[in-house]
C-alpha cells in the first residue's frame, strides 16, 4: 500500500469516526425531544415551563436531531463505501450551512440595532396583550420564564407592566406585575412560601396567588421585585458570555471546515476508474 492509499484511508476512516460520533449525538438529541413531548409533566416541573412552549422546544430538539442524524449518516455511509454522490452531497450541506451561518453572522452585526428594535417591539406587544388571549399564551409564558432566569422585570423596567388590563384592578390604584419579577432573594420569610400553579412560582406566597384564574399570577409592585429591565440584563448577559459565544460559534465553523476539507479530500482522490457503485449491480 503506497503513503497515499495509506493516507485516503486514514481520512475516510476519521471521517466515518466523526460522523459517527455525531450520528450518536442526533439520535440523543432526538430522543431527548421525543422524551420531552411524551412525558411533559416531568419537565414542566423541572424547568418551569408550562405546556405549549415546552412542546415548541421539544419539536425544534426532535427536528435538530434528525437533520443532524441525516447529514451524519451521508457522511457515514459517503466515507466507508467511499460513494462519490454521497460525499459530494455531503459536502454541498455543509457547505450551504457554513454559507447561512456566515450570512447571518453579517446580518446580526450590521442590522443590530433593527433587530433590537424588532425584539423590543415583540415583547412590548407581548407586554401589552398578557392573557388576553388565554389560549394563545405561549408568548406571555415564555417571557415569564425569561423574566424569571435573568432576574428582571419589563424590558426597560417593570412600569412596563403598569397599566395591563389583565393585572389591573379597580378596587385598588396599587399596579401590579407578574410573579415572574418577584425577587425572592430580597426577603428572608420562609413562611410566605406555598405551593401556586406555576412550577416556577412556588415559592413566592399568598400575595402572588391568581386573583382572577389559576392561569394568571399577579403580585403588587410596590412588593419584593425585580428593579431592572430585561434589555439591562440581556446585555450583560451577551458580554458576560461573549467569549463563549464566538468559541463556539468558532468552533462550530472551524469543525464544519474540517469536515468540508476532508470530504472534498477524499472525493477528488478516489480511484477515477472504479466505481464503487459496480459492486452493487
Amino acid at each position: 500500500m503506497s503513503a497515499q492509499d495509506s493516507c485516503l484511508s486514514l481520512i475516510k476512516y476519521l471521517l466515518f469516526v466523526f460522523n459517527l460520533f455525531f450520528f450518536v449525538l442526533g439520535s440523543l438529541i432526538f430522543c431527548f425531544g421525543i422524551w420531552i413531548l411524551i412525558d411533559k409533566t416531568s419537565f414542566v416541573s423541572f424547568v418551569g415551563l408550562s405546556f405549549i412552549p415546552l412542546q415548541i422546544w421539544s419539536k425544534a430538539l426532535a427536528i435538530s436531531g434528525i437533520l443532524t442524524m441525516g447529514l451524519a449518516l451521508l457522511g457515514c455511509v459517503g466515507a466507508l463505501k467511499e460513494l462519490r454522490c454521497l460525499l459530494g452531497l455531503y459536502f454541498g450541506v455543509l457547505l450551504l450551512l457554513f454559507a447561512t451561518q456566515i450570512t447571518l453572522g453579517i446580518l446580526i452585526s450590521t442590522q443590530r440595532m433593527r433587530l433590537e428594535r424588532r425584539v423590543k417591539d415583540i415583547v412590548m406587544e407581548t407586554i401589552q396583550n398578557y392573557h388576553s388571549r388565554p389560549e394563545e399564551s405561549a408568548a406571555e409564558e415564555s417571557w415569564d420564564y425569561v423574566q424569571f432566569q435573568l432576574r428582571c422585570c419589563g424590558w426597560n423596567s417593570p412600569r412596563d407592566w403598569f397599566g395591563i388590563p389583565s393585572l389591573s384592578s379597580n378596587a385598588s390604584d396599587v399596579h401590579r406585575v407578574p410573579c415572574s419579577c418577584y425577587n425572592s432573594s430580597a426577603t428572608n420569610d420562609s413562611a410566605i412560601f406555598e405551593k401556586l400553579s406555576f412550577p416556577q412560582f412556588s415559592r413566592l406566597g399568598p400575595q402572588a396567588r391568581p386573583r382572577h384564574s389559576t392561569d394568571l399570577c399577579g403580585i403588587p409592585a410596590n412588593s419584593n421585585i425585580y428593579s431592572e429591565g430585561c434589555a439591562q440584563n440581556l446585555q450583560k448577559w451577551l458580554h458576560n458570555n461573549l467569549i463563549s459565544i464566538v468559541g463556539i460559534c468558532l468552533g462550530v465553523g472551524l469543525l464544519e471546515l474540517s469536515f468540508m476539507t476532508l470530504s472534498i479530500f477524499l472525493c477528488r482522490n478516489m480511484d477515477q476508474v472504479y466505481d464503487r457503485l459496480a459492486r452493487y449491480r
